[in-house]
C-alpha cells in the first residue's frame, strides 16, 4: 500500500477524533463553557446566524456566562434563541448583557449526559472504522490488481489495524475523561 493511502486513512481518523472531540465540547458538564452556545442560532434580520457572530461569549465565574451583543438591538432574539435551545439554561437580560448562571447538575441528568458522550464516542469509533473499511478496500484493490504481493498486503492490512486500534484507544480516553467531568460535582 502506498504510504500516500495509509496518510490519508490517518488523516481521517484524525478528523474523525476531531469531531468527536468538537461534538464532547457541546455536552454540559457543571462548568460554564462558551462552547454550549456553539450550536444556537439566531434569527437576526431573517437569517438563522450562529450566535458566535452576533455576540461575545465570556466566561467571568465557574458558573456563569456573559453574552455581549455586539448589536443592542439583537439582545431579544439572543435570549429567545438560547431557551430555544433545549439547552436547560435561563439567560436574564440587563438591556446592555445577557447573563446565564449554570445550573447544578442532578445526578440523573449527569447519567444522561455521561450517556450521550458514551454515544458520540460510539458514532466516532464507527466512523474510524469505516476509515479502516475503505482502506482495506483499496489494499484488496492492490492486490487484485497485482501493485502488491500477498506479503506486503497482509503487513498494510497489520498496519492499518494497529492505527485503527490506536485511535479507537483516543476516543475511549476523550470519553472517559468527559464522563469524569460530567459526574464529577
Amino acid at each position: 500500500m502506498s504510504a500516500d493511502a495509509k496518510e490519508q486513512a490517518e488523516l481521517a481518523m484524525e478528523e474523525a477524533l476531531d469531531t468527536v472531540k468538537a461534538r464532547l465540547s457541546r455536552i454540559r458538564t457543571g462548568k460554564a463553557t462558551p462552547a454550549i452556545l456553539d450550536g444556537v442560532k439566531v434569527e437576526y434580520y431573517g437569517a438563522a446566524t450562529p450566535l458566535k457572530q452576533l455576540a461575545a461569549v465570556a466566561v467571568p465565574e465557574p458558573r456563569l456566562l456573559t453574552v455581549k451583543p455586539f448589536d443592542r438591538s439583537a439582545i431579544g432574539a439572543i435570549e429567545k434563541a438560547i431557551q430555544a435551545g433545549n439547552l436547560g439554561l435561563n439567560p436574564s437580560s440587563d438591556g446592555m448583557m445577557i447573563r446565564i448562571q449554570i445550573p447544578d447538575l442532578t445526578e440523573d441528568r449527569r447519567r444522561d449526559l455521561g450517556k450521550q458522550a458514551r454515544e458520540v464516542g460510539e458514532e466516532g469509533k464507527i466512523a474510524v472504522r469505516k476509515v479502516r473499511q475503505e482502506a482495506n478496500d483499496v489494499l484488496k484493490t492492490e492486490l487484485k490488481d497485482g501493485d502488491v504481493t500477498e506479503d506486503e498486503h497482509h503487513k498494510d492490512r497489520d498496519d492499518i489495524q494497529k492505527l485503527t486500534d490506536t485511535y479507537c484507544e483516543k476516543v475511549d480516553a476523550i470519553i472517559s475523561a468527559k464522563t469524569a467531568e460530567i459526574m464529577e460535582l
